[in-house]
């Protein structure tokens, strides 16, 4: 694809949309990029850049759709974790949505951030790091409903490129994505109201819980923009693997980062305390979350870099670093899901959500 590029982006003010809102307005081949959010930025507005509102689930998006050359969907809703009902609401019935009125709108070119939680669990216990490509079964992780929503989505993209065989479909499937300017973000969707920012600070606490076998990939937020803008300018189509070097693992990296000292903890024991927490509504992060974390595969990112030229910039420990300084600083964007006090003063909203319970300040649609 090539010339000048209309794009429509959904979900365009959270983690990875903010930074792909950046990297396509960048791009000399990109003309205009309409950001869509269920909130708008009050004074953030980048060159070429123009918002809109929407509910994914049950709003119109043809209209919003027609004429661009792609779509970009990115919305997905972490919390309420306590609401199945309206995160299948948000996550797959609106997928679904965003999907058929891209087709209604006669866009050509259809890019969806799935993710490594799409996929079943991993090769163990046999050969548990060896990096799967992107032919490995897309089942997600029972009890994950990120997972399951990841793999239900993929299906219906399934379906839908099946019914539309002339439509451009990609699908990016990231490891976990890091950036400094998501910590405040990061904090209230996983960690909750009662974690304090401070116990991040290096050497303040002299020993971290390290789960045995729980070893995972990321990559910078923005290396995953520069991936959907190369996405969206070419004519390549298919998933693509994006995950950084090297593989982490608590007892290196992170000890390491955080200057303290690992001590050994069974899945099974650290399961239990995420259950507990949970339940205890002390922390918003369901067990799920664990599950996914030592089941899902290791990526393996070949086939970004041959069809996309995509390479990494910044490490995965680097991209780790980069969102544990954002988590202790309490680091931001100038978006409605990702300000610093999102959560309301003194983290007051987080508190009255439940933790977890209600649609809180911070739900993306």
């Amino acid at each position: 694809m090539t010339g000048t590029l209309r794009v429509a982006v959904i979900g365009a003010t959270g983690n990875v949309g903010t930074e792909v809102v950046r990297a396509l307005s960048a791009d000399p081949d990109v003309d205009s990029v309409l950001g869509i959010a269920r909130r708008m930025p009050v004074d953030w507005f980048p060159q070429k850049v123009s918002w809109t509102t929407a509910d994914i689930a049950e709003g119109d998006l043809t209209a919003l759709f027609r004429g661009a050359d792609a779509v970009v969907h990115l919305a997905w809703a972490i919390q309420p974790s306590r609401d199945a009902r309206t995160l299948y609401r948000i996550n797959v019935l609106g997928s679904r949505n965003v999907f058929a009125s891209a087709v209604a709108a006669g866009v050509p070119s259809l890019v969806y951030a799935s993710s490594v939680g799409a996929y079943g669990p991993g090769p163990r216990p046999a050969a548990p790091d060896d990096p799967v490509d992107e032919s490995w079964p897309v089942t997600g992780i029972r009890s994950s409903f990120y997972s399951r929503h990841k793999a239900e989505v993929e299906r219906a993209l399934d379906e839908l490129q099946a019914d539309h065989p002339a439509l451009r479909v990609v699908r990016m499937r990231p490891a976990l994505v890091f950036r400094h300017g998501a910590g405040s973000e990061v904090r209230r969707l996983f960690l909750g109201p009662l974690f304090p920012n401070a116990l991040l600070r290096r050497g303040l606490v002299p020993v971290v819980p390290a789960i045995r076998g729980l070893r995972f990939q990321c990559v910078h937020g923005e290396d995953v923009a520069d991936a959907y803008r190369r996405a969206v300018v070419s004519d390549t189509a298919g998933a693509f693997n994006l995950a950084a070097d090297p593989v982490l693992r608590i007892e290196d990296q992170v000890a390491g980062l955080l200057g303290a000292r690992p001590f050994s903890v069974s899945p099974r024991a650290a399961r239990a305390a995420v259950d507990l927490t949970w339940r205890s509504h002390l922390q918003p992060t369901p067990p799920g979350w664990l599950d996914m974390g030592m089941q899902a595969p290791l990526l393996r990112s070949d086939r970004a870099r041959a069809e996309l030229g995509w390479e990494p910039r910044v490490t995965a420990t680097e991209a780790l670093a980069d969102v544990l300084r954002g988590l202790r600083e309490g680091a931001d964007d100038p978006t409605p899901p990702l300000r610093h006090d999102a959560g309301g003063p003194g983290r007051i909203g987080e508190l009255a959500s439940g933790l977890g319970r209600g649609p809180g300040p911070d739900r993306p649609a």
